[in-house]
């Protein structure tokens, strides 16, 4: 594995240990080698026996490692960002070769990224074969080891020991040894557990594995391994009733084709320790719930249902609403002079119909997460026949608004209802349609995490939260319903809502130019000016315009000027960073593996992950990230901005936020040595939370760290 580049940094700290702090050697037995010490690590090499017996080939042997409370090193394969342990042999005599082993490893979290490795103490164990036989043998080894706590520091451990003739054994060296060697997983699979197998989905996006065993499983470690360079999240471990059958779901972070077969190391107080390479599923198997966990499980869906109603309910005062406010204000404008039933009726409806855009979303998103495709809240404005479909009716709705055509139902089912003494409410079911898909580009406190929950969840999940979210959405025109009477007293119908309804498509042009300018950054120009043109040619069709009629179709001639002059001339025809102004130079383009490199030199990481149909992203930055003092604080050294552009589908952007329990944006998180986990910041940011959340995340003083522990 090549070393990162952070290793150049670590040189000074290196050569600043060496001069200022020393390596301390103590004095060795025969069968141990002196002990090197750095302010974080021990080293020791340890041997069975004190000497060579006559005619050996081989000497037992073990390499004894500790470290410091709160620093760690690394297994073989070591994760997204860490480095294995490295021996080299050269400089020895009489040496042929030098095999060590594995210790079992734990798993534990630096920088945001889980990793596999060792804290404490680990002893490898190393087995010494000779030249030649029988005769005296010197062990050099250079050690190249990189140990992480607040930051990763490289360090290099130079051992030395000579074994002559002889064959006392040494007790407590050949302990260590013998102890060691317990900590080996096993490469067969022991007879308490009957299979093991593994499912890898067509996009490389997450692992599965499923264990079954003829005793229960304990505390259970799964450590799988693709060769190099690749790296998993947080696995979702899940257990049947009596504990026999483990289901384990590791998102796969690393981009890139699998490098080799699959490699499961597997620790287990029942079962033991073992490494084996599974067999191939060709479906993924469904996980196991524990039926004791499901009240608590039960327990936790009314509780994320009751943040999602108060999700929808914020969601009716963001930013991106205002279209859907004018689509609500023409409704209730519509409905002066009707009696109460009637009023209650049209609200009902309403609500029916944003209860309808929910589920029907909820329904796309289960059948998107059946066949493995990742899923998030407004993914659906990545779309581009979407986007079409959108600026269609939106433009369509403008010219109803305009007064240019009239959508009714045909002659026959209107002379059948009124027959049947019925009243139409589908235009107050398409508006709440309507709203309800506008709203979706934003994001509410609350909303995330209700979402997060429901995505990473069952399907059963996903009906609840998108039920209960379109509740709070709702509510307004629930409220409105129990007492229609408030909508009875808005002013009676004139001339006078002429221009309220032009108000309110010239509203929904402005929505109709933004959409343009999300389609060119996700379809490009063409498409984008194709949709206009198309949907302009639509409404001139359906176009029966009175005397008033001309002004939105004057109104209508700058937004196709937009699109077929201006906006082709702004977009980008490369990925760049969403914000062409002044903080352009702030933000460099997101790299997941490199946050965790520039935590480890001390710098602070802030991670802006953003949209060009993301209302409230546009809206954070507009009011936080764009003003001062937030500009100066980017701007600051040590700080390192980058923005990461879900405009178009992105893997490496979704498996971020899949990783963080998030599926929809804004999302914005700042690491640094002081939170190497991460700061997540709420949905609608604050001047104060960004900067409490920097200066929470900067680093300590490194030579201050290093001195307190060369003095303990």
């Amino acid at each position: 594995m090549k070393a990162p580049r952070y290793i150049l940094w670590a040189i000074g700290i290196l050569a600043f240990l060496n001069v200022a702090f020393g390596l301390v050697a103590s004095p060795a037995s025969a069968a141990q080698s002196t002990t090197v010490e750095t302010p974080a690590t021990k080293a020791t090499l340890v041997f069975a026996q004190d000497g060579i017996a006559p005619g050996a080939k081989t000497v037992s042997g073990a390499l004894v490692l500790e470290l410091e409370p709160g620093w760690k090193t690394y297994w073989r394969s070591p994760g997204e960002v860490g480095i294995p342990p490295q021996f080299d042999w050269d400089g020895s005599e009489n040496l042929k070769e030098a095999r060590h082993l594995w210790p079992a490893p734990d798993r534990f979290t630096a920088f945001g990224i889980e990793n596999f490795g060792y804290e404490t103490r680990v002893v490898f164990p190393i087995e010494f074969s000779l030249d030649t036989p029988g005769e005296p043998v010197r062990i050099a080894l250079n050690l190249n080891l990189l140990i992480c706590s607040d930051v990763c520091v490289p360090e290099k451990l130079s051992l030395d020991h000579e074994l002559p003739l002889g064959s006392e054994l040494d007790p407590a060296s050949a302990e260590v040894i013998s102890a060691a060697l317990a900590t080996i997983p096993l490469e067969e699979m022991p007879s308490t557990v009957s299979s093991v197998q593994a499912f890898v989905d067509v996009d490389q996006t997450e692992l599965i594995v499923s264990l079954t065993g003829t005793q229960p499983f304990g505390k259970v470690g799964l450590f799988p391994e693709f060769g190099e360079g690749t790296a998993f999240g947080k696995p979702d471990l899940r257990l049947n009733q009596d504990g026999t059958a483990l289901w384990a779901r590791f998102p796969i972070n690393t981009v890139g084709e699998i490098a080799a077969p699959l490699s499961l190391t597997v620790t287990d107080e029942n079962h033991g320790a073992f490494t084996l390479r599974p067999s191939t599923l060709a479906a993924a198997p469904e996980p196991p719930f524990n039926p004791a966990g499901e009240a608590n499980g039960l327990s936790k869906v009314v509780w994320f249902a009751l943040v999602a109603v108060l999700g929808g309910l914020i969601l009716n005062v963001m930013p991106c609403v205002l279209p859907v406010l004018a689509i609500k204000v023409s409704s209730l404008v519509s409905s002066g002079g009707k009696d109460r039933a009637q009023i209650r009726t049209g609200l009902i409806a309403t609500t029916f119909g944003i209860m309808l855009f929910m589920w029907l979303l909820a329904g796309v998103l289960m059948a998107l997460k059946v066949f493995g495709i990742s899923v998030g809240w407004g993914i659906q404005f990545q779309n581009p026949l979407f986007l079409i479909l959108l600026i269609t009716l939106l433009i369509a709705f403008v010219g109803n608004l305009f007064g240019l055509f009239e959508i009714s139902l045909p002659a026959t089912l209107q002379t059948s209802m009124s027959r049947a003494g019925g009243q139409s409410h589908l235009g107050d079911v398409f508006t709440g349609f309507f709203a309800a898909m506008l709203a979706t580009p934003c994001s509410a406190p609350f909303l995330g995490t209700a979402v997060a929950f429901a995505l990473a969840g069952s399907n059963a999940d996903i009906g609840v939260i998108f039920t209960a979210l379109g509740f709070g959405l709702a509510l307004p025109y629930l409220a409105l319903a129990l007492k229609p009477g408030l909508a009875s007293e808005l002013p009676k119908p004139g001339p006078w809502m002429v221009w309220v309804r032009i108000a309110m498509g010239v509203l929904l042009l402005g929505t109709v130019a933004w959409l343009a300018w999300v389609m060119i950054g996700v379809a490009g120009q063409m498409a984008t000016v194709a949709t206009l043109v198309i949907a302009a040619v639509i409404v001139g069709l359906l176009s029966s315009a009175g005397s008033y009629g001309r002004i939105p179709v004057l109104l209508t001639i700058p937004v196709l000027a937009f699109g077929l002059f201006w906006a082709p001339s702004l977009a980008p025809s490369e990925p760049t960073p969403i914000d062409q102004d002044v903080t352009t130079s702030i933000w460099a383009p997101f790299e997941r593996s490199a946050i965790a490199r520039h935590v480890s030199r001390g710098h602070v990481v802030v991670v802006d992950v953003t949209a060009d149909w993301c209302v409230t992203c546009k809206a954070n930055k507009a009011l936080v990230l764009n003003r001062e003092p937030v500009v100066s604080a980017l701007r600051a050294d040590g700080i390192i901005a980058m923005q990461a552009d879900w405009t178009r589908p992105s893997d490496v952007i979704a498996r971020y936020l899949k990783a963080n329990n998030r599926f929809g944006i804004p999302f914005n998180a700042i690491y640094g040595p002081g939170a190497p986990e991460g700061i997540i910041l709420p949905e609608v940011l604050s001047t104060q939370s960004v900067l409490d959340a920097i200066e929470a995340a900067k680093p300590i003083d490194l030579r201050a760290r290093l001195k307190d522990l060369a003095e303990l």
